[in-house]
């Protein structure tokens, strides 16, 4: 069993918490995932890894509360207990020590983009930061990403926080203003990480992404997360989740993730059944 350390509401959809799992503490990277199960009949649901404390034995997790499991796990609170925690997982993202940096996370894909950014910080690398959100209130890690970063930019839908419009408006804006990058890193929805190799890849500005959107039991034997990069069949889980994005293809990604949408939105009535004894 797991201890839950700290819980903190981040929004409306948004939690993140503080878990005892000193094993996982002791050898996870960033870019690498945990599978957690809620209880002992609860599913196995992969979650990237936002942060980790050696001293300590914590890992920090950040997730949104969406689907079943992630709403039975918002019911935890402090000093209870996770039935299973398990990693680290998947590959950790290969960071190089370049001069300059520029992260770029959308909404959630805000968390597995910090401990990258802090590592790289830690290395002695320049660190900008876009943050994308549909609202203010859906920025996350904004405390977090100012003590490290050099500079940091939001994008809003709504305008309620920087620039109004979305994360590749912030970049063109800053690669016209004459910034140089010798990396972008850009995690969030497909469709946003899309958009980013559409600006970065014709400029010929190496870019990291990840495929963690698209993960569903996290070891590979489900084939959920098969993806095509560079020609070549991958798994987001065993093979990332990061990739190179200009060899990534994006659209294959997007028709893969919305294959269980129906099925995603269906209750089943024998779990209404056994739910309401």
């Amino acid at each position: 069993m797991y201890k839950i350390v700290k819980k903190k509401t981040i929004n409306s959809q948004v939690e993140l918490m503080v878990v005892e799992a000193p094993f996982t503490a002791r050898k996870c990277e960033p870019g690498q995932f945990i599978i957690l199960r809620v209880n002992e009949d609860g599913e196995r649901i992969p979650l990237t890894i936002a942060d980790y404390d050696r001293e300590a034995g914590t890992v920090t997790i950040i997730y949104q509360v969406v689907g079943y499991s992630t709403k039975l796990l918002s019911k935890k609170q402090e000093g209870d207990y996770i039935n299973d925690f398990v990693g680290p997982l998947g590959q950790a993202t290969e960071l190089k020590k370049h001069k300059r940096v520029l992260g770029i996370g959308g909404g959630v894909g805000a968390a597995p983009l910090y401990p990258q950014i802090k590592k790289l910080k830690s290395m002695g690398v320049s660190v900008d930061v876009i943050i994308g959100g549909r609202s203010e209130e859906y920025i996350i890690l904004e405390d977090e990403f100012k003590e490290i970063c050099d500079n940091i930019y939001f994008a809003t839908n709504d305008g309620t926080k920087g620039t109004k419009g979305f994360v590749t408006d912030v970049l063109n804006d800053l690669l016209e203003k004459g910034n140089k990058y010798d990396e972008v890193i850009a995690i969030g929805p497909l469709i946003m990480m899309k958009a980013v190799v559409s600006v970065t890849k014709p400029l010929n500005i190496p870019t990291g992404v990840s495929l963690n959107p698209i993960m569903i039991d996290g070891t590979g034997m489900c084939g959920g997360c098969r993806v095509t990069v560079g020609g070549e069949t991958k798994f987001a889980c065993v093979d990332g989740p990061d990739f190179d994005g200009f060899l990534v293809d994006f659209d294959e990604c997007m028709r893969r993730q919305s294959y269980y949408r129906e099925e995603e939105d269906h209750v089943c009535k024998l779990d209404g059944i056994k739910n309401k004894k």
